[in-house]
């Protein structure tokens, strides 16, 4: 496996790269060279990823502007006034249309930061520097960005491909325990859908990952980039199968949303999906017994989730019917066939979405009540 890898990501508008690796981010620099010269460079972040990355950031790109957009990047700050308050930093920055932004942090940042890109003048141009697991291996890769509405998660958007996605594995040095076992659930995610060597690789050797070992982490990083490019290439505006890339996230969105946004990292939310929907994929035969207890027991083998809130069914349902991957009001879910097979788009009746919440519910409330972050 070569030290850093470049992966093609074909967009509408066009392909753009995203390089992986330990120390690609001293090669921003040059990268950016090759891209049509911006009137200006700003970065976009939080005062709390500015913190541990500013120094660096400053070092890789000396070209850009000396005083960042810093922003709020809690979950509960993803929303419109955000962006707002970004759009109008960039007047008072002196931001045209041929302005270059650079979000530099995790997930969240990405979205608010890609939104915000694609709204300031009607679209801006963008670059990722994702510095969580999550963003590295997920959010930074396929252009969704968005933000949440009381109603529901990520329920005002836009498709804006970046142009260039820098994903530096040793960024994540400084990543609090919880941020990177977060973002273990997302890779756990990709051996599900569609890999099943992966699966069986962490089942293997997921103790070894860890945010200091970068020849354990890198190549990992690289598989899911490239798993996802690869679907994100074939269905950039998700109309079949990048829904795929819901696995779990159904159940997840919901409880982040019942909790309002405060008790879960996403990626814990996405964790416990999956276990959700494994139950679910039982009781629909979708999927045996023993392929559930293998995801269910690597899912846990990352570390304690948050406890599940104390959430009746139908304050799951309500919350997973203001999703925008609903259908006519029809609950719609990733499940699983196998081990790096899954079907999406299943309809599943409430009665049985709202069975499996109990169960898990229970299940916990009996012998989980120690599992806290």
């Amino acid at each position: 496996m070569p030290a850093s890898s470049k992966i093609i990501v074909r967009a509408k508008s066009g392909q753009y790269g995203a390089i992986c690796g330990r120390g690609v981010l001293s090669k921003t620099t040059r990268q950016l060279a090759r891209l049509a010269q911006p009137s200006g460079i700003f970065l976009l972040s939080s005062a709390r990823v500015w913190r541990y990355c500013g120094r660096s950031m400053r070092r890789a790109l000396p070209q850009a502007s000396r005083r960042p957009i810093l922003f709020d990047d809690r979950e509960a700050s993803k929303n419109l006034s955000t962006i707002e308050s970004i759009c109008r930093a960039l007047v008072r920055a002196g931001a045209d249309r041929r302005a270059l932004l650079i979000a530099v942090g995790g997930g969240v940042v990405g979205d608010i930061a890609g939104f915000a890109a694609a709204a300031y003048l009607r679209g801006v141009r963008l670059v990722h520097i994702p510095t969580t697991l999550v963003a590295q291996v997920d959010s930074a890769i396929g252009g969704k960005t968005g933000v949440n509405l009381p109603e529901g998660k990520n329920l005002v958007g836009a498709f804006y491909p970046p142009e260039l996605v820098v994903a530096d594995s040793a960024l994540l040095r400084t990543l609090p325990a919880r941020e990177f076992r977060s973002g273990l659930y997302e890779v756990i995610k990709y051996g599900v859908i569609g890999d099943s060597r992966l699966f069986e690789s962490l089942e293997r050797n997921i103790d070894t990952l860890s945010a200091d070992n970068a020849a354990a982490l890198s190549p990992v990083i690289a598989r899911c980039v490239a798993a996802k490019a690869k679907i994100v290439s074939e269905d950039e505006r998700e109309s079949g199968p990048r829904e795929l890339l819901n696995f779990g996230h159904t159940f997840g969105h919901a409880l982040e949303s019942v909790t309002h946004y405060k008790a879960f990292r996403h990626g814990e939310a996405v964790g416990w999906g999956m276990i959700a929907a494994s139950l679910l994929a039982i009781v629909t035969h979708h999927l045996l017994p023993e392929d559930a207890a293998r995801i269910i027991r690597l899912v846990r083998r990352v570390g304690l989730l948050p406890p599940l809130p104390n959430a009746s069914a139908a304050e799951m349902l309500k919350a997973m019917r203001s999703d925008k991957k609903t259908r006519h009001g029809r609950l719609r879910f990733v499940l699983p066939r196998s081990i790096g097979r899954c079907e999406f788009g299943v309809e599943v009746e409430d009665s049985l979405v709202a069975s499996v919440w109990q169960e898990l519910s229970a299940v916990y409330a009996h012998n989980g009540r120690r599992s806290r972050a």
